[in-house]
């Protein structure tokens, strides 16, 4: 007797289940994203004990027809495609027919739906096997109750997080949806606690402050661009506004949320040198390209896809975001934080969508063909709220105009001469290649500073009729010297310098034979390896452009990348010497310098391509405005 046998349907979908429904989040989103694709336009998301006791998703979307009811929860029963073609022009964001069955395999589930103009349906599935099909009176849309989530599957079960992770998870996952569909109005409540509410009007940027504040979607500046194959758009953070983790980098493909790593270090690499190092930016990038171009079917999860012409696409994506930095004045602007604040600018949550005390039945109310949601009875709080979050809109507006005014006034007034005098030895020294290097640049990003005083040895003060400046002199020449550096180092040819005594480099066999697999890919960049025993290489000579001391560590570099890359990129090799050598040669901290000194930094710092950083990424320059001087001291009001 064979030992092969067929597995039953529901046995086949708890086991697709532990692919596609990692998490409560994992169920919100496969439920929305059906939502979305049935062409909901309002969707309210319910979950209590963060998704493990119920999630309730109501929307108001085309409906499923009576006899596909119990068909949609069939394994690979689907309405978004029909044949091979259509899997390699997927519009929709789910195609796999994959979730429904393997939610309701490890669940409680509820379905009602109507598709509007007849009597509605009413199914109830206990781990995957139908329970009750009726009947019943619903609007046009579908409403899905999950409950007891894993109740079936312990393990999975215990592996759970606690309540504030998996909520977190769910939020972030909503966000997402959020972002990518700003045209859907979402609410997101956690036991009638409203976490998130979009309006549906298809303004990113109200999205934007919905999930992050008002004073992040005040620094996020909007992003576009197209090539043959490609258009993009979106919102980036300035490079004052940073986090820890990639986790707030989203990048969404034709509507889609995916995670790719190639595509967030293409996004870094257009915050060339203007974030610090471990600090990551707010990013939200839409990407539209055809779908032949990309494949979402890696993965259950539908989040990793592979892209035809990624190279292309990252290229494009890095342009883009440094177009728009080279247009921006990106000098810090410290300003008074407003009393009536009520929120951080880390917080998630936005002014409008406070925990509202409700009145509510145990079946959340279902909602009509409309865009907007039903006013709870008992809403003060909530009003009050939506009043504090348009006066500081409006309060920040007028601020605006205020410090306009402000600025015209000043413009009017005589501003004191500064008697600059001619800088001398040593500090000239230091500024002279740089001078020359910028002699052909005649456009600023900066205005003119006059220098006031120095503080710590560390700060230089300098003032315009904008107001208050406060430099940092090691980071400023770093700048200077890194551009120069640059340049210089990207100018040498492949020539070789001998060294009196050779390197011997040595490593395991395995790694042995794979270097010598790629050793043409090193001699190609000047660095030649000879044999040197079983397992060690000596070098007898290397490319002029290395700084002096760090032969060896730069070598031992470009043989990890070609360990790990197959390749060495040799423009971030430069890139990484010039940055070494900018920080090595710059002034350092407690050094005081003269006035004619300070003034020849700020002078060069004026011609700089990029005088608001370092090439770690700290910034430069910290401007006070004359108006915000004069609120601090009460001048105004």
């Amino acid at each position: 007797m064979g030992k092969i046998i067929q597995l039953d349907d529901i046995l086949s979908n708890k086991i697709a289940a532990g692919e596609v429904v990692e998490r409560p989040a994992s169920v919100v989103k496969e439920l929305v994203e059906n939502a979305i694709d049935a062409h909901s336009t309002v969707v309210e998301i319910d979950i209590e004990e963060a998704g493990l006791s119920k999630i309730c998703i109501i929307d108001n979307g085309d409906g499923i027809e009576e006899e596909d009811c119990l068909k949609a929860f069939n394994r690979h029963a689907t309405s978004k495609i029909k044949n091979e073609e259509d899997l390699f022009r997927i519009r929709t964001l789910g195609f796999r027919g994959e979730a429904l069955p393997s939610i309701a395999s490890v669940s409680q589930l509820e379905l009602i739906s109507s598709v509007g103009d007849q009597v509605g349906t009413r199914i109830y599935l206990e781990g995957g096997k139908l329970v009750k099909q009726e009947q019943a009176s619903a609007r046009k849309g579908t409403e899905i109750t999950v409950s007891n989530l894993f109740y079936n599957t312990p393990a999975r079960l215990k592996y759970m997080k606690t309540v504030h992770t998996e909520l977190g998870n769910i939020t972030d996952v909503v966000n997402r949806l959020a972002l990518a569909h700003p045209e859907v109005s979402i609410r997101l409540r956690h036991h009638d606690r409203v976490l998130l509410q979009t309006n549906g009007k298809g303004d990113v940027r109200q999205v934007l402050a919905s999930i992050y504040g008002v004073n992040i979607a005040k620094m996020m500046i909007p992003l576009s661009g197209t090539s043959l194959d490609f258009e993009i758009d979106g919102w980036i953070s300035l490079p004052e506004v940073t986090r820890a983790s990639r986790n707030y980098i989203s990048t969404m493909i034709n509507g889609r949320f995916i995670k790719n790593y190639p595509l967030a270090k293409a996004i870094q690499e257009g915050y060339h040198t203007l974030l610090p190092i471990g600090r990551y930016p707010i990013v939200l990038l839409n990407i539209k390209m055809d779908p032949l171009l990309v494949d979402v079917n890696v993965h259950p999860s539908k989040m990793e896809v592979r892209f035809s012409k990624e190279k292309e696409l990252n290229e494009l994506v890095t342009t883009c975001i440094k177009k728009v930095f080279q247009k921006e004045e990106l000098i810090p602007k410290e300003t008074m934080k407003p009393k009536s604040e009520v929120f951080s600018e880390q917080q998630i949550f936005s002014l409008d969508h406070l925990p509202v005390k409700e009145s509510h039945s145990n079946r959340p109310s279902r909602i009509g063909t409309s865009n907007s949601y039903e006013k709870p009875s008992s809403s003060l709080p909530k009003e009050e709220m939506k009043i504090l979050y348009e006066r500081e809109v409006n309060d920040w507006n007028q601020e605006q105009q205020q410090v306009q005014n402000h600025t015209a006034m000043m413009d009017d007034l005589p501003f004191p001469e500064v008697t600059i005098h001619e800088p001398t030895q040593p500090f000239m020294e230091e500024q002279e290649n740089t001078n020359d290097l910028n002699e052909s640049k005649t456009e600023s990003r900066i205005p003119p500073m006059y220098p006031i005083g120095q503080m710590h040895g560390t700060y230089i003060f300098a003032q315009n009729e904008r107001g208050l400046y406060i430099i940092d002199q090691h980071a400023a020449q770093e700048r200077l010297k890194y551009e120069f550096f640059r340049e210089k180092v990207g100018q040498i040819e492949n020539e070789l310098q001998d060294m009196l005594i050779p390197l011997t480099l040595q490593y395991s066999m395995d790694e042995f034979v794979k270097i010598t697999e790629y050793q043409e890919e090193l001699e190609k960049v000047g660095v030649f390896l000879e044999s040197f025993g079983p397992s060690s290489f000596i070098v007898r000579s290397h490319p002029q452009w290395f700084p002096k001391g760090e032969e060896k560590e730069i070598i031992e570099e470009m043989i990890e990348q070609l360990l790990t890359m197959k390749t060495v990129d040799i423009k971030k090799l430069r890139e990484e010497a010039a940055i070494m050598m900018s920080c090595k040669a710059s002034i350092k901290a407690n050094r005081h310098l003269r006035d004619d000194e300070i003034q020849s930094l700020l002078d060069s710092l004026r011609m700089s391509s990029d005088p608001f950083t370092c090439p770690h990424g700290r910034p430069i320059i910290i401007h006070y405005s004359t108006y915000e001087m004069q609120k601090m001291f009460k001048r105004v009001m």
